[in-house]
């Protein structure tokens, strides 16, 4: 070690950080040489992204799979402010990702004319501060040592969550002049998770227990096989019925006879039905449990008794809503969803029998083409036959996915939305999964939208570059169609005509060739499929190209259409 940024690169090596996503940028360009020319490129590995909201996003779909965070450099101040909407995905998302920044020369006397002055900031880390867990701006390499070892501790403490850490440039390009400790990283982990209170606990396990209509909420939970094996256990001691979201990644087996309504982005009417009748409702970190409960009880009092477990009141502020509503609770268990279901189930368990579970429905039929258009249930039934028995991971499915065709087995079958419904996320966010499930067996498969595709088509260039195996299918409906219905509504509301609500919505006249955006990026790419009789053909050869390490996007041109959010103001998603 030579320089400042030697001894940063060497304490990310000993983080165990396998990639590092970057847009280039000459303000850690101390760092950028440590990583290549010290670190020779390996642990961490470079990965060059067109765009700084894409190396965020990246990072953010890989800890979606590995549980862990990945880094993300960006140039500077107007790096970060590229970056800021992937940083708030990832907060809204409760996601650990580990962003690292630059600015300076802080003293002044050291700046190059112009450009330095325009690309430095007293307090760069006031751009995010509000949704990141921590923030810092180092003056010395033993601080900024410290301050990489505090946010690598502080994003993986649940809740989890992005933090930013500014690395001054006169810093990384000072020569060391003396030899630096670079501490051990195993002495400043996280602590164990909370355990939750044993009276709280045992309350929880008597209402349960004595509960003849029990619901179960399942949430923001893990990707852990073994946590979602105790929340299957759980269910079936208590004979409860179980509703998922699909804002969130998979909790519960969708086809398990106790998973009593299709998942989905708002909570349908047989999943508001199942709650009113419910006497006890268990909440594991469900999203929006205030604004759940209003719909399902509307404007009357909450009849059943509430237990909810979530530790995410610990990074509530007052700027971002995104906490959501207060929720009517009687009894708030302070801990991690997945601690309290492993504590519960021995003691459920001792205070119930095992009740008659009901026989497994039989699986939901999908809708035969009309030979006119291809549906959204067509697309499922197609991408269901063409990866027959193959492992496969849904990182993302578009807002209106028909929840009832869902049928996930584990916890990484399907990884849930981008957290802050940031449009432009999707893209970005199925490179890093893809990057994080390569060699793991699983078919990588993200269903974007074409709005969401558009905005951030350039981060698949990495895919390409760095020959990481994904499957792109483009939901294209050629609108922005979510907007369509909002105006739509507001145009009946006010009595005007709703033909006129794709005006400034659509995305035709002419339509943007996707297949072709993907092939210009080095990519396999398809379409537009627009007849139902070539979708089998079409995603067969989709599903073998990926299967034989190319990332691939396939084009399918789909009918408007779905269900409507239930209420006007709901989140923005193409």
């Amino acid at each position: 070690m030579a320089w400042g940024s030697d001894a940063v690169a060497e304490l990310l090596r000993r983080l165990d950080l396998e990639y590092v996503a970057l847009n280039p940028g000459a303000s850690y360009r101390g760092l950028h040489d440590s990583l290549v020319n010290y670190l020779g490129n390996q642990a961490p590995r470079i990965l060059v992204a067109l765009h700084e909201e894409h190396a965020v996003a990246i990072a953010h779909g890989y800890a979606k799979v590995a549980g862990r965070p990945m880094a993300a450099v960006v140039h500077s101040n107007v790096g970060l402010m590229h970056a800021t909407m992937a940083i708030f995905n990832a907060w809204c998302d409760r996601v650990p990702v580990l962003v690292l920044g630059a600015t300076g020369p802080v003293d002044a006397a050291r700046r190059r004319p112009w450009i330095d002055w325009i690309h430095t900031a007293q307090d760069q880390g006031a751009l995010v501060r509000h949704y990141t867990k921590w923030d810092a701006q180092p003056g010395s390499v033993p601080a900024a040592l410290e301050a990489l070892l505090r946010a690598h501790l502080l994003a993986r403490t649940a809740p989890a969550g992005p933090v930013y850490v500014c690395l001054d440039a006169a810093l990384q390009e000072a020569p060391l002049a003396e030899p630096v400790d670079v501490p051990d990283p195993a002495r400043f982990q996280p602590g164990p998770p909370p355990a939750p209170a044993p009276d709280a606990l045992r309350a929880a396990a008597d209402l349960l227990a004595g509960a003849r209509r029990a619901l179960i909420l399942a949430g923001r939970v893990s990707r852990d096989p073994a946590a979602w094996a105790s929340r299957v256990a759980l269910a079936e001691t208590l004979g409860a019925r179980v509703v998922t979201d699909l804002k969130v990644g998979a909790a519960f087996p969708t086809r398990h006879p106790l998973h009593a309504a299709a998942p989905a982005y708002f909570l349908g009417e047989a999943a508001r039905a199942l709650a009113r009748d419910a006497d006890v409702v268990l909440s594991l970190d469900w999203v929006d449990l205030a604004g759940t409960l209003r719909l399902v009880w509307e404007a009357a009092p909450v009849t059943a008794t509430v237990i909810h477990c979530s530790v995410d009141a610990y990074v509530h502020n007052g700027w971002s809503m995104d906490h959501q509503g207060l929720p009517p609770v009687d009894l708030p268990i302070l801990a991690a969803p997945d601690v309290v279901v492993a504590a519960l189930l021995p003691l459920v368990r001792e205070e119930s029998r095992r009740r008659d579970v009901p026989g497994a429905p039989a699986p939901a039929p999908s809708r035969a083409s009309d030979a006119r258009a291809i549906g959204l249930r067509d697309l499922a039934a197609g991408l269901r036959d063409a990866t027959a028995d193959r492992p496969t991971c849904l990182i993302r499915l578009p807002l209106g996915w028909p929840g009832d065709v869902c049928d996930f087995r584990g916890p990484l079958d399907y990884l849930g939305s981008d957290g802050g419904g940031g449009i432009g996320s999707g893209p970005g966010m199925a490179v890093g999964a893809a990057l994080a499930l390569r060699g793991s067996g699983r078919l990588p498969v993200a269903i974007l939208g074409d709005g969401d595709y558009l905005m951030g088509v350039t981060a698949l260039w990495t895919a390409a570059h760095a020959r990481i195996p994904l499957l792109v299918i483009v939901a294209n409906n050629r609108s922005y169609y979510n907007d369509e219905m909002h105006q739509e509504r507001v145009a009946r509301q006010r009595g005007r005509p709703v033909e006129n609500k794709g005006i400034g919505q659509r995305l035709d006249d002419p339509p943007a060739d996707l297949a072709a955006l993907a092939r210009a990026q080095g990519l396999g790419g398809e379409g537009p499929i627009t007849e139902p009789g070539d979708l089998a053909k079409a995603l067969g050869n989709a599903v073998a190209a990926v299967e034989a390490g190319q990332p691939y996007v396939l084009d399918v041109v789909v009918a408007p259409g779905y269900d409507a959010p239930p209420a006007l103001g709901a989140e923005r998603r193409r």
